[in-house]
């Protein structure tokens, strides 16, 4: 079939007993005809009711599961947050933030981040007591540290890179203000419990458990890691109760020759498929 463009010839159309085409009628047909369509009602999808503390539906509300008051710290968290978290229907976040009074969990969204349009940021990445939370060869165990300089005794800023492992490495790596910082990493021998999320290994935590261990670890309290996975514990088991299914790391996954996805190519991503069945320390990156 020829798909070439149609020409309409006046000539052709009169012979065959149609009327000829007018160009500028036509174009007032168009108008018209998306006139009509403008004017149709648009139909608003209603949103469900949220709960203002926990951020989720009121029917599936979590605040249940909250501390009755914020719980007492003295550190301070920077959330920076990549934006396609957003728009993430089981974000940890919101839960994190609830636990903790104001102004003691700041969430920032983007991508990149610079002196002038985020001044404040870029003054905590210069103070010397703000720590970022990322592993990697440079990074210090936080809790050696913790006992080795006594660190509970100072008022500490801890950054967390909330996203992906893939979008949290991107976001460290291009933006130079996220280096000034001391880095730190979490040893703890703990397993996510957040099931509901695929993580790269068994030792990897979502945004919450970091913020629970770390907090734990600055305040010297480990109080404040159980009650602040109260939540999250309370979010997967609803999933779970409702369909949702548990997701094994990719890791287990590999262990287990359980892995249904096409082995990569690219020779840098085997080795970190290598590096997720060798490395049981650190979380890849």
């Amino acid at each position: 079939m020829d798909n070439g463009p149609c020409v309409c010839s006046p000539i052709s159309l009169e012979e065959n007993g149609l009327p000829a085409c007018d160009g500028s009628y036509a174009d007032d047909e168009l108008v018209d005809a998306f006139g009509d369509l403008a004017a149709l009602p648009v139909e608003v999808e209603e949103r469900r009711p949220t709960c203002l503390r926990c951020r989720r539906p009121q029917k599936v509300c979590l605040c249940p599961f909250l501390p009755q008051q914020p719980l007492e710290v003295s550190t301070c968290l920077y959330v920076v947050q990549h934006p396609a978290e957003e728009s993430r229907v089981l974000r940890t976040v919101p839960l994190l933030a609830a636990c903790l009074p104001q102004g003691k969990c700041n969430v920032i969204v983007g991508r990149r981040f610079n002196e002038e349009k985020h001044p404040e940021l870029a003054a905590v990445c210069r103070n010397d007591k703000t720590l970022i939370l990322y592993p990697g060869p440079k990074s210090q165990n936080l809790e050696e540290l913790a006992q080795r300089l006594e660190i509970s005794a100072v008022k500490h800023n801890v950054i967390i890179i909330d996203g992906t492992w893939s979008q949290a490495k991107n976001m460290f790596l291009k933006n130079s203000m996220f280096h000034l910082p001391k880095q730190v990493q979490l040893n703890r021998n703990l397993s996510s419990q957040y099931v509901i999320r695929t993580q790269p290994s068994n030792i990897c935590l979502s945004t919450l458990e970091c913020a629970a261990v770390a907090l734990s670890v600055l305040e010297k309290n480990d109080e404040i890691q159980e009650i602040l996975l109260r939540p999250l514990k309370a979010l997967c088991s609803f999933q779970l109760q409702h369909g949702a299914q548990v997701h094994h790391s990719k890791e287990h996954l590999l262990r287990n020759g359980m892995y249904d996805k096409p082995m990569p190519k690219n020779k840098r991503k085997i080795k970190r498929m290598e590096k997720l069945m060798t490395d049981h320390n650190v979380c890849p990156r």
